[in-house]
This record gives C-alpha cells, sequence and structure tokens, in this order.
C-alpha cells in the first residue's frame, strides 16, 4: 500500500482532523500527497461524508500553520542554515543577493508557492525566516496564497468527485511543467548574466 492510498484510507475513517494534521506536517516540508487530499476531501464533501465549510476552514489553518512552522524553524535556526547555504552555494555574496532578492521579490514567491509552484513551498518558507523576511508580510500573503490552494483543490475535487486521481496527475504534471518552466527562466538569466560578464 502506497503512502497515498494510506492517507486516502485514513481520510475516510478519520475525516477532516487527520486532513489538518497531514496539511500541517506536508507544509512543513516532509512530502506528503497533500494536494490529492484536498482534491479527495473535496470528493468526500460531494458525497455528504463530510462538510464544505469545515474542511476548507481547517484545511487552511492547517496549511498556514504548517507554514509558519518552516518559517520559525529558518527564523530561529537562521545563522546555521545561513552558513550551510553558504558552504553550498559557494559564498556569503550569494547568501546576500539572495536575501536581496527576497526583500524585493519574496511576496510573489510566497504567493505563489503556495499554489502554483507547491513543491517550492517548504524551501520558501524556510529561506523566508532565514532571511527575516518580515512576518506579517509572509503571513498575509501565505493566508492568501493557502485559502487560494485549498479553495481551488477542494472545489475542483467537488466538481469531478469520480475522477480525482486523474485530476490529481493532471494538475501534478501541469504544476511540475510550471516549476520546470521558472527553473529554466532562473538558470537562463544567470548563464545570459554570466556570459555578459565576461
Amino acid at each position: 500500500m502506497s503512502i497515498s492510498d494510506y492517507l486516502l484510507a485514513t481520510l475516510s475513517v478519520y475525516g477532516v482532523p487527520m486532513l489538518f494534521v497531514a496539511l500541517v506536517i506536508g507544509c512543513v516540508g516532509v512530502p506528503l500527497p497533500s494536494s490529492l487530499l484536498l482534491l479527495a476531501a473535496g470528493s468526500f464533501v460531494e458525497q455528504g461524508e463530510l462538510n464544505l465549510w469545515l474542511v476548507l476552514g481547517l484545511s487552511a489553518v492547517g496549511s498556514v500553520l504548517g507554514d509558519n512552522i518552516g518559517y520559525a524553524i529558518g527564523r530561529w535556526g537562521g545563522p546555521r542554515l545561513t552558513d550551510r547555504l553558504t558552504k553550498l552555494v559557494g559564498g556569503e555574496t550569494k547568501i546576500k543577493a539572495t536575501e536581496q532578492w527576497f526583500r524585493r521579490r519574496g511576496s510573489s514567491g510566497v504567493f505563489l508557492s503556495r499554489w502554483l509552484l507547491t513543491p517550492l513551498g517548504p524551501v520558501v518558507n524556510l529561506i523566508a525566516g532565514a532571511t527575516k523576511y518580515r512576518w506579517r508580510r509572509f503571513f498575509f500573503y501565505d493566508l492568501v496564497g493557502e485559502v487560494l490552494w485549498v479553495v481551488l483543490y477542494v472545489l475542483l475535487g467537488k466538481m469531478f468527485s469520480g475522477r480525482v486521481q486523474a485530476l490529481y496527475d493532471l494538475l501534478g504534471n501541469l504544476t511540475w511543467a510550471m516549476f520546470s518552466l521558472v527553473v529554466t527562466i532562473v538558470f537562463g538569466i544567470l548563464l545570459f548574466k554570466h556570459l555578459r560578464a565576461l
């Protein structure tokens, strides 16, 4: 039995409390199929097994709580995390450049990594904390992005109740395509800057 099958079976037995816990853990950074759980919860809502408002409310709270735990880990583990990142990427100037970029464009990074580029979410949480990105700003864009993600996926699961797995595969492929596009654009910009400096 795969982790997805196990979590779906657990969701059907324990309902919204299990969904809440799974979303907290997933948003902290443990790789769980959180989007699939939201789609399945929407399907259960359509079948009358779960309450829509309870699913939406606790899912949003669980996601935001998990993100803020990740932010806190980055914030208070920041010096140690920054030291490791400095060694990994090769220099304090690169870390400083990342911090400056995050201060200028962090809001869109936080917002988009909640619902469009979800694989980046836990990493963005840690970086936001480590760079001491303002918590109020982080919380606002985190909340807006997570509410959008939860509402979108639960309602899609509700609308396409009989095709949850196919919908999950389609949305997963779309997410990875967007992620690959962003990585390609960033790599292209870095390569262009490097070649221009020669």
